[in-house]
């Protein structure tokens, strides 16, 4: 794993996160866009190096909805920037891992990625992500 790419919160309304965001990170976004194979919205903050990623679900099917009806607004997950996704959930698979995703899948933000079952990573939600070529 190269890095951390971003952290994932998990927000219920991305309007008013995006305005409290800007004001926390005095930046503005500088993408928002539609995953519809998640049922969610996703806006993208650059900070340094890595990147804030705000997610509001469209559908009460969305993992998101899940989240935020389980255990309120907040981090949802930690994605780490790898250079070959295919290799990595091999490796990971082989080091005893759980995958939710066995196949990269696409992202937001021009990624595939793919995730880690919390229950295999001391409940924290991994995902990993690899930028499209």
């Amino acid at each position: 794993m190269n890095k951390i790419e971003h952290l994932g919160i998990a927000v219920k309304d991305i309007q008013k996160s995006n305005e409290l965001f800007s004001k926390l990170l005095n930046t503005s976004p500088y993408k928002q866009e539609e995953v519809v194979s998640e049922n969610v919205i996703t806006s993208f903050f650059k900070v340094g190096e890595s990147k804030i990623e705000l997610l509001q679900a469209t559908s009460e099917n969305s993992a998101i909805h899940k989240f935020i009806e389980k255990k309120g607004e907040g981090i949802h997950h930690i994605a780490y920037d790898v250079s070959d996704i295919h290799a990595e959930i091999k490796r990971l698979k082989g080091e005893g891992f759980q995958m939710i995703h066995e196949e990269p899948k696409d992202g937001a933000d021009n990624k595939l990625i793919a995730f880690l079952h919390p229950k295999s990573t001391n409940g924290v939600l991994i995902e990993i992500c690899q930028e499209k070529v």
